[in-house]
């Protein structure tokens, strides 16, 4: 049994606090600081990535600052799903849950391979999948041991990585060289390179949505959750924008392009390979790959549990231990897709793959918000976004946007992949699941 509401639904633990939240918005994002992001340069060059980043970041402030009036009108796990659902019906409900499960499902099998990567680097013996299927094991335990100590565990590493992120910036900001960043020519691939470039700008901020996926965890939805999401936004884009500026200010962006360790190989120009400070970047840089991994592991289970629960996936995906009051089987049948997405050994298409459904999650989002506002005037908004409907409209039109620009430069069979999963689920959902739904 598990331990049930008032109208009998299964219920999880509040724990979250403001500063939690942070953690969580920032430790769901940041291993995008470490690796991943460099790749843009190989497409736009120093400036092209600036701009492509700068319109990113502008996206994602606006899509925050809109997204937290949803989360905190609507405080529910499912996030993106419950405000569909609410403002644009079942069928659009699904529509966002589905997308939002291809994002955070299969994102962790980037960061799982990450991590297996890095620590292969140092233990050749241990195999990168080996470390990748270990890390699912590990972090989904810690999940399901309880939301306390999963919570407090991504303080503590979010913390370490962003104040390791911050000693990069101290250390390398004196010997930034603006000729390296601003160069001729100015856009080396042309104005289609910033295009090519906005996923890996995606990235910076990839996944921060999740903490709405926490709402029912936090003691104070409505006061805690903008706090928690606008001291997140504010902490990652002063990070993006440093790390962007301190790297590519220090090395020829040819350099940087080269593998996953961009930020070691900037300090290193500056100290030495052999330096303390570069051993220390190195071996912290772990805490960002997991702050993320285990964050989104958090996000994705919170967010099938909700979908469990409400009848849109299998009913016992929604089981709440009835001691530690976490959704066990949220956590381990989703690791168990990770698990498959890793071994099949394609981080490129992984993350494209990823960022295909977090932005048609955003598009969905910022169409339920204006929606919510037409239909339900009335509805409690403890926190209402900024000079509506300015901010919500930028987010809405910069996300179509990106997302065009991701169908003409993905791959076309992930384009292919993701769209044949939208369009099986909504199908299946329709025919099997929306008819058994109360009206």
């Amino acid at each position: 049994m598990h331990p049930p509401s008032s109208d009998g639904a299964p219920q999880l633990k509040r724990f979250l606090k403001p500063i939690h939240l942070w953690a969580i918005a920032v430790g769901l994002v940041i291993s995008g600081d470490y690796f991943g992001w460099n790749y843009g340069l190989g497409k736009g060059g120093p400036v092209g990535m600036m701009i492509a980043t700068l319109f990113i970041t502008l996206l994602y402030v606006c899509l925050i600052f809109s997204y937290t009036e949803l989360a905190t009108a609507i405080p529910n796990s499912g996030g993106p799903f419950a405000f569909a659902r609410r403002a644009l019906g079942p069928t659009w409900g699904f529509l966002a849950g589905l997308a939002t499960l291809v994002e955070f499902v299969i994102a962790p099998a980037a960061i799982a391979r990450g991590i297996g990567a890095y620590v292969n680097f140092r233990v050749p013996e241990l195999g990168i999948n080996t470390i990748a299927i270990g890390s699912f094991v590990l972090f989904g335990a810690l999940n399901a041991w309880g939301v306390g100590m999963a919570a407090m565990f991504e303080l503590v590493v979010t913390a370490a990585a962003t104040f390791e992120l911050f000693l990069f910036f101290f250390l390398t900001a004196p010997h930034v060289q603006v000729s390296l960043i601003v160069q001729e020519p100015l856009l080396p691939f042309g104005v289609g390179g910033i295009l090519a470039a906005l996923p890996f700008a995606v990235w910076f901020y990839l996944a921060i949505e999740g903490v709405a996926m926490s709402a029912e965890e936090t003691l104070n939805p409505e006061r805690d959750i903008p706090r928690g999401y606008i001291a997140g936004i504010l902490t990652l884009v002063t990070l993006a924008l440093g790390t962007l500026i301190c790297t590519t200010g220090l090395l020829p962006y040819t350099e940087l392009i080269k593998d996953d360790s961009p930020l070691p190989k900037a300090l290193a120009s500056v100290l030495s390979p052999d330096h303390p400070m570069t051993h220390l970047m190195v071996y912290l840089g772990l805490f960002g790959l997991i702050a993320s991994f285990h964050g989104i592991m958090m996000g994705y289970s919170r967010q099938v549990f909700a979908l469990a629960r409400e009848g849109y996936l299998p009913r016992f995906l929604a089981y709440i231990h009835p001691t530690r009051r976490t959704p066990i089987w949220a956590i381990v049948v989703p690791a168990v897709v990770g698990i498959a997405a890793v071994l099949s050994e394609r981080t490129d298409e992984i993350i494209t793959l990823s960022c295909l459904g977090a932005v048609t999650m955003y598009v969905i989002a910022m169409a339920s918000l204006f929606a919510l506002r037409r239909k339900e005037p009335d509805l409690a908004r403890p926190f209402k976004a900024p000079f509506y409907p300015v901010m919500p409209a930028v987010a809405l039109a910069g996300s179509v946007f990106t997302l065009g620009v991701f169908v003409v430069y993905s791959d076309w069979r992930v384009t292919t992949l993701f769209v044949g999963i939208l369009v099986v689920g909504v199908g299946m959902f329709r025919v099997l699941v929306l008819p058994k739904l109360p009206r």
